[in-house]
């Protein structure tokens, strides 16, 4: 592994804070020493705040790089499932009602003319409600976690290229620009998190190029006053219908509702690039229309909106990939970790985050950089055998919705068995136990099992 000046090292203590060479002033030393870090941490959204929570945690020098300021805004549905849920509490996040956090107790789904109620499973693994809450907010309370446990954030830190070693290849750091006088600044460490989103310019810095064959959804939302703000359950509407022109195509993706609890309800739909109207349509028009359809009293209506519709690329099923190469790991969406079955991605985010600081600590400890360099190579094994059947899996069922008529043959037929759908909310959801369980959680671990994890 290059050092942090980029130059190769066995020394043992290569991977920790490097020494700054003797400079003109106590000052300008004292700069440089504290753009050095064991890790730079590039995004502090989901991933990358937790990523740096757990490293911070086990006693490493993180720097955690942030581009924006807190609080800032994220498209998102701002629902979260168990799995999401279950991070936080790994976390020690506060997530009372107290707190501000509005608890769910499953999935409604609607579609085909019925409507069906379904709780979230009794899981060992995971618990048995989920959370809402705004991701402006959200997102801000894991990166004051994250520094509580020792990391240093910087905010207003916008990061461009990668500092790369002429000779090894290997990030040695980051260039960036610092504050609201963009004051050109470089960071060093010789492993860098790439945690910054879709479009993450580091990765691509580094070589890394999103894959054309994985699927990409696209989210768009925004929050209306309204009476339902307090509905316990997120609502997911399985029927998007185009109805320009004469014909109305049934679209490839899904409506949601979510009460935030605060007066205001988060609307959006999510739809896939399987449609081969996917860039032809307006997803903003295909909202207002669909709000429209709403029943009035519900408030989806223009003069009740309290913010802009806003939307954001869903990067799915390990979409940029190799996920740890010459010094630099991703996580979250920029290794294209959201999932296919139904566009969650803080979960996701988050457990990748966590995977990668388990493999950064357990690197850290080894004696050589050969050795370290072998424990890092283990991150993609970690995340494919964790993702990698599942998401397959995945591809599959988005490539069969991406048929108009299976997705209305699904619609209309499915949502007519209960136990068919508790059976779909657990596939789609990933809520199974790992170990035992039911019947519907060992056929689903099997299925996850054989399917190549690529």
């Amino acid at each position: 592994m290059a050092g942090a000046t980029g130059s190769p090292s066995t020394d043992p203590r290569e991977f920790s804070v490097s020494e700054t060479a003797p400079t003109e002033s106590a000052s300008a030393e004292h700069i440089a020493a504290e753009r050095r870090a064991d890790v730079i941490v590039v995004g502090a959204g989901p991933a990358g705040s937790t990523t740096a929570y757990y490293l911070a945690k086990a006693g490493l020098d993180v720097l955690l790089l942030e581009k924006t300021a807190f609080p800032r805004e994220k498209v998102c549905g701002d629902g979260l499932t168990p799995r999401a849920t279950k991070q936080l509490v790994a976390m020690g996040i506060d997530i009372s009602e107290e707190a501000g956090w509005l608890r769910n107790k499953g999935l409604r789904i609607i579609g085909g003319g019925v409507r069906l109620q379904l709780d979230w499973p009794d899981l060992a693994a995971y618990p048995n409600y989920g959370l809402v809450r705004k991701r402006d907010d959200f997102d801000e309370q894991l990166a004051r976690q994250a520094q509580k446990a020792g990391a240093r954030l910087y905010e207003r830190c916008n990061v461009g290229a990668p500092i790369i070693d002429d000779r090894t290849r290997r990030i040695t750091g980051v260039h960036a620009k610092l504050g609201a006088e963009k004051t050109p600044v470089t960071f060093h460490a010789p492993l860098v998190v790439a945690a910054d989103g879709n479009s993450t310019r580091l990765s691509l810095g580094m070589g890394l190029h999103r894959r054309e064959d994985r699927p990409m959804g696209v989210a768009v939302r925004t929050y209306f006053n309204s009476p339902r703000h307090e509905d316990d359950y997120l609502e997911s509407w399985l029927e998007l219908w185009d109805r320009r022109g004469d014909q109305p195509r049934l679209l490839p993706g899904y409506g949601w509702v979510f009460g935030m609890g605060d007066g205001t309800s988060n609307v959006g739909l999510g739809v896939l690039n399987t449609s081969s109207s996917f860039k032809e349509l307006d997803w903003r028009e295909i909202l207002k229309a669909w709000c429209a359809s709403m029943p009035e009293d519900w408030g989806y209506t223009p003069e009740n909106m309290t913010g802009p519709i806003r939307g954001a690329a869903l990067p799915m099923a390990f979409n940029r990939q190799p996920h740890y190469t010459r010094g630099l790991l991703l996580v979250g969406d920029a290794g294209g970790m959201v999932n296919p079955f139904n566009g969650e991605g803080i979960a996701y985010a988050m457990e990748s985050g966590q995977m990668a600081a388990d493999v950064i600590v357990q690197a850290h400890a080894r004696a050589t950089a050969a050795q370290r360099e072998l424990a890092l190579q283990r991150y993609p094994k970690v995340i494919k055998d964790t993702y990698g059947g599942y998401y397959t899996l995945g591809r599959a069922f988005v490539k069969l919705i991406g048929n108009p008529t299976v997705m209305k043959l699904a619609t209309q037929r499915g949502l007519t068995h209960p136990m068919l759908m508790r059976f779909t909310l657990k596939l789609l959801a990933n809520l199974t136990d790992p170990h035992g369980g039911d019947a519907m959680d060992r056929i689903i671990n099997a299925l996850t099992k054989v399917a190549p994890r690529s």
